[in-house]
């Protein structure tokens, strides 16, 4: 049987937080080409399948999944078992706009479904008739002059559609598609640091980075109370999560050091690696940047328990190499600076600054599988006794539900 790889890219609107997620489903074959969904037959029926059984849908949650298709799966039967409401179709440049290809767009919009074309470059005269229907426009950044987007926009800004710009690789390039009043944005350039001068973390996440680097270097709890008794908002929501789960205690817990007691250090340690990514303004489970920490951090866990069974200390080592590796985007400061006033033990230092060790290597396994390198995953799977593709996919849809779930 074939194997397939998932991976799920962000797509923000115009305030940086996540509106969708564009889901590839990819062949492990090596012969595939590189950023093509081969075998179309069968990946529309790992996506049907994935949806149902796997709980993709759970895994997308308010957000919704724009999914490649080519002309077969336009046409099959089977792009109709998809859920409507929660899917954007994409149709691939390869579609050739036919009579055909427009009537068939045109009923599945009827249906409740919504559309977008990918890697237009041009407002053809073969495209014109989907403007009325399709509800996303994608221009590849990579693809388009930046002389020629400008005019290209302006052109496209006349119908009532919304402009997606695709591979944003950096803060310049998504302030430049802002002002030209692009609606969406995929890419990673939010998980890019901008290193600029003066500029520093908010102080709850600096009080936060502080409280964690006690916690790691053992420190006496009274110290990590007195941290948190600088910042009133944490020391409420400590006190809000220790009552949640002390909830079958016959006493209302009201002091932090009670709090903390009941918590555990486990618990409000990871508890405190969330929060540092949280935005600190309503809706901030929608950052970006959260659900990617987030989503790293439990897969490294989960894959972790599978190549070492019964080793927690492991899995609560790659939760936290995971969940770290995007401090840098976070605090605006080198990795090295910041890892240099932390008491990380050496593996997980090494991980985080080298990609080296059993965690350096899941955390580079992380990385290809966002950017659904599936060559390099397999490469990298054979390391791993006891990893197969079916356990990998499994680990990735939990951890994607899970980072999905978190509301702080």
């Amino acid at each position: 049987m074939q194997q397939f790889f998932l991976a799920r890219q962000p797509i923000l609107d115009r305030k940086e937080s996540l509106c969708a997620f564009e889901l590839l489903f990819r062949s492990g074959d090596r012969s595939a080409r590189a950023g093509v969904v081969d075998d179309m037959h069968a990946t529309a029926q790992v996506m049907v399948n994935a949806f149902g059984d796997l709980g993709i849908a759970n895994v997308l949650g308010a957000h919704k999944g724009f999914i490649n298709l080519d002309t077969e799966f336009l046409f099959s039967d089977t792009v109709e078992l998809l859920p409507r409401k929660q899917v954007v179709l994409e149709l691939l440049e390869t579609i050739i706009i036919t009579d055909e290809v427009i009537a068939r767009c045109h009923d599945l919009k009827a249906m409740g479904f919504s559309l977008a074309l990918d890697d237009v470059l041009q407002l053809g005269e073969d495209i014109r008739p989907l403007l009325g229907v399709v509800d996303v426009i994608k221009l590849d950044l990579t693809m388009i002059g930046a002389d020629l987007l400008p005019a290209l926009v302006k052109e496209f800004k006349r119908y009532p559609v919304k402009l997606l710009a695709e591979k944003v690789e950096t803060r310049e390039q998504a302030k430049s598609c802002m002002e030209m009043g692009f609606d969406m944005f995929q890419g990673y350039y939010f998980a890019r640091p901008e290193m600029l001068s003066g500029k520093r973390a908010d102080a709850s996440k600096m009080v936060l980075l502080r409280i964690l680097t006690l916690m790691l270097s053992g420190a006496e709890n009274d110290k990590i109370v007195d941290a948190f008794k600088e910042h009133p908002t944490l020391s409420y929501n400590l006190l809000r999560m220790a009552n949640s789960a002390g909830n079958n205690l016959a006493i209302k817990i009201s002091s932090l050091s009670h709090g903390l007691m009941v918590l555990g250090r486990r618990a409000l340690q990871r508890w405190v690696q969330l929060l540092l990514y949280a935005s600190g303004k309503e809706g901030a489970a929608a950052s970006p940047l959260m659900q990617l920490a987030a989503t790293r951090a439990k897969l490294m866990e989960l894959v972790a328990m599978q190549v070492r069974q019964s080793d927690l200390d492991y899995a609560d080592r790659a939760f936290m190499v995971g969940m770290l590796s995007l401090l840098e985007s976070l605090m605006n400061e080198p990795l090295s600076e910041i890892v240099g006033r932390m008491s990380l033990n050496e593996e997980i230092e090494a991980a985080l600054l080298q990609r080296s060790g059993d965690l350096g290597d899941l955390l580079c396994m992380c990385g290809e599988l966002e950017s659904c390198d599936t060559v390099a995953v397999q490469k990298r799977m054979r390391s791993h006794s006891g990893l197969t593709a079916d356990a990998l996919n499994g680990a990735q849809l939990e951890a994607m539900g899970w980072a999905n779930s978190i509301a702080m």
